[in-house]
């Protein structure tokens, strides 16, 4: 079989099955050929994403946007699709905006699509009536840490006209157990939040396969 798409008849090349035949007809190697776009000499786009999938769709997932830059016919434009499509697919996992907040559903949605193997902090908006306005990644860390200004959050809060704020961030060893650093800067954050008058209302720290609410511990 060969590598080469233009070397395919019409009808077997991965864009024209897709119109032809739906987007569910095609493999993974197809469907992540058609975000990359093209492949780079003597190797075309389908072929690349085979070597991209070799551990598997999940895993690819996992690896951060600077090692898939690196990676040869890949690069810094076709690595940012990449990233776009699985952030997508994670956020249709995450609650809808307006729904009520509860620890659980957030929390649980969250650890459904923890796959980071650095550490990602993020903020859940809520209104009065403690619904979810707006929901987002703020600061994206190190392995062992998120490089964090409280003011970008009070900040990004103040804009969206939150009454309430929850906190996330991952622990990228797969531990959910809060440490003394994330109860450091809960403190912080809730006094920065109230100088504003909006409430720190939990702060969920994700692991593998379970999370902590550091308001139900008592820490907030």
């Amino acid at each position: 079989m060969t590598d080469l798409i233009a070397d395919l008849p019409h009808d077997e090349r991965p864009r024209e099955r897709l119109l032809r035949h739906g987007a569910q007809t095609l493999s993974d190697a197809e469907l992540l050929a058609l975000l990359l776009g093209s492949g780079t000499r003597g190797r075309s786009a389908v072929h690349v994403a085979r070597e991209l999938l070799v551990d598997g769709i999940g895993q690819l997932g996992r690896r951060d946007f600077s090692e898939l830059s690196r990676i040869r016919g890949v690069g810094a434009a076709k690595a940012t699709r990449i990233a776009a499509a699985f952030e997508i697919a994670r956020r249709m996992h995450m609650p809808e905006a307006h729904v009520a907040y509860t620890a659980l559903t957030l929390g649980e949605s969250l650890v459904r699509t923890h796959q980071y193997h650095q550490e990602h902090l993020g903020a859940a908006l809520l209104d009065t009536h403690d619904r979810i306005l707006k929901q987002q990644t703020i600061f994206v860390g190190t392995i062992n840490s998120a490089l964090v200004s409280t003011r970008e959050i009070v900040r990004y809060a103040v804009l969206n006209n939150a009454a309430g704020v929850v906190l996330y961030h991952n622990h990228p060893s797969g531990n959910a157990t809060p440490s003394a650093h994330d109860s450091l800067f809960t403190k912080k954050m809730r006094e920065a939040l109230r100088l504003v008058d909006i409430e720190l209302v939990d702060h969920l720290v994700i692991g593998a396969d379970r999370f902590s609410s550091m308001k139900e511990k008592g820490w907030i």
